[in-house]
């Protein structure tokens, strides 16, 4: 697979499961996108499902906040 498929492929998961527009999925480290991911398959092997209807809790938001801060 090359790049740019993989980059597509991510970019379309970003939007669809985490609501990213196109220049939010670009602006993310791979670290970033990577957690956000992990919070989502957390919550699924939490509740069984993953979406809307299951936000995060307040202390994993807090967990993402501290390991990345806004500046």
């Amino acid at each position: 697979m090359s790049f740019a498929q993989a980059a597509r492929r991510l970019a379309g998961q970003a939007g669809l499961l985490l609501g990213w527009r196109p220049d939010e999925f670009w602006r993310a480290t791979p670290d970033e996108l990577a957690d956000a991911f992990a919070a989502l398959r957390a919550i699924g092997d939490a509740s069984g499902t993953v979406g809307a209807g299951n936000p995060l809790d307040r202390a994993s938001l807090g967990q993402l906040m501290e390991a990345h801060p806004d500046e």
